[in-house]
């Protein structure tokens, strides 16, 4: 008889950290303001030790600021540092691309594909929340397909930086053409074709950076 593997149960930790970065980078928490541990234990329902710990990494990566007599806070948008964090963030996505196009799996490839396809339905209704559900997602696959967790390790603080960025600005994007971008990537992946991958990622990144340079010039 074949035994049914589960998913492994989450650390409440992980389940802490995840809940309050999505409220960072969706500013339901606004750079700036203070955090307030209990309030987040209350708000995620997970207790004071796991959200205590999901803090200290996001102090770790600098999503939180700990500053003297004032606590912890949501760290403040650096309109000037982020286009060195799009630069960064192109030499890994660029190397993440290629070790999904060459170690997917048939199913990852399917989904990658699938995920592209719910950015771009979304983008055509305009619907802004469904488009970034569908974008944490494929990030989530193309990050398991490449198999590289030293590449996703480094390049997951600055795709958050990289989202709240873009709900703080939103107004100055264009979501259809940012969904085309990434179904060039997911598309270089599903076929294998590392070339194809790389560019679509370095597409991505020249738009994220034209959305940028839009928000800097104003």
């Amino acid at each position: 008889m074949t035994m049914l593997r589960l998913p492994p149960k989450r650390r409440a930790a992980d389940v802490a950290y995840d809940v309050i970065e999505t409220m960072i980078s969706t500013l339901q928490l606004e750079p700036g303001t203070p955090v307030v541990e209990a309030d987040l234990a209350q708000r995620t329902q997970l207790g004071r030790t796991p959200v205590r710990e999901a803090l200290l990494r996001m102090v770790s990566i600098g999503l939180i600021v700990q500053q003297p007599r004032r606590g912890l806070l949501i760290s403040n948008i650096d309109l000037a540092a982020h286009l060195d964090v799009i630069l960064t963030r192109r030499a890994l996505e660029c190397l993440i691309a290629t070790c999904s196009a060459r170690r997917a799996t048939a199913l990852q490839r399917k989904a990658i594909i699938s995920c592209a396809e719910k950015m771009m339905k979304a983008a055509e209704r305009g619907n802004l929340d469904a488009y970034m559900t569908a974008d944490h997602e494929l990030d989530e696959v193309n990050h398991e397909a490449c198999r590289n967790r030293s590449a996703v390790k480094c390049v997951v603080p600055l795709i958050v930086q990289c989202r709240r960025f873009w709900y703080a600005y939103q107004h100055e994007g264009e979501i259809a053409e940012g969904a085309r971008f990434h179904m060039e990537l997911a598309q270089g992946i599903a076929t294998g074709d590392e070339l194809a991958a790389v560019r679509g990622a370095n597409e991505l990144m020249n738009y994220l950076e034209r959305f940028a340079r839009r928000v800097i010039e104003i």
